[in-house]
């Protein structure tokens, strides 16, 4: 701990999550839910009909980067879900940052430059882009609340899209 001992470390955490809980928050959390669903309203809908008239190459790419960016959504909705809990009093820091070592905040870079990829349309990179951008925000907030000690390329979980059904489940259940 430093110099700063145990009491001036747990002031630093209150004051950041003071900080993420505040004004602040709500804005990520709004943009993040938000993209979650413009993203699956445009996977089912133009991005099903768009797919089509992709080349070969392109409509795998389509289809890799399509859960590339599920999967971070998914991600980036179970963490915002946690922090909402705690904001709210519903989960105490320890249970958030339980479950929240079941989040990964460190997903798989978009392939751009690969064969195809010009021709993925620009609504659906965009939202690649734009939750990629959000992750970054949402990792450096996670480092500011929970510190820098944390692993994000996490090797733990066997079964990601089970962890992450369950993480939602409680977010959902408390909220």
């Amino acid at each position: 701990m430093g110099s700063m001992g145990i009491r001036g470390s747990f002031n630093m955490v209150k004051l950041a999550e003071r900080r993420v809980f505040s004004h602040s928050f709500k804005p990520i959390y709004d943009e993040g839910m938000g993209l979650v669903e413009e993203a699956a309203e445009f996977l089912d809908g133009d991005g099903r009909i768009l797919v089509r008239s992709l080349s070969r190459t392109a409509a795998s790419l389509y289809a890799a980067e399509s859960m590339r960016l599920t999967t971070r959504l998914m991600q980036l909705a179970s963490w915002l879900l946690l922090q909402r809990a705690a904001n709210s009093g519903e989960m105490s820091r320890e249970q958030v940052a339980a479950e929240k070592a079941k989040v990964c905040l460190d997903t798989a870079e978009p392939e751009e430059g690969a064969p195809g990829w010009e021709e993925l349309p620009d609504e659906f990179c965009d939202l690649i882009r734009r939750s990629i951008r959000l992750e970054g925000r949402v990792r450096r907030m996670d480092q500011e609340i929970y510190g820098d000690g944390l692993a994000y390329h996490n090797d733990y979980p066997v079964n990601p899209v089970s962890d992450q059904i369950m993480l939602l489940e409680t977010a959902f259940a408390r909220g």
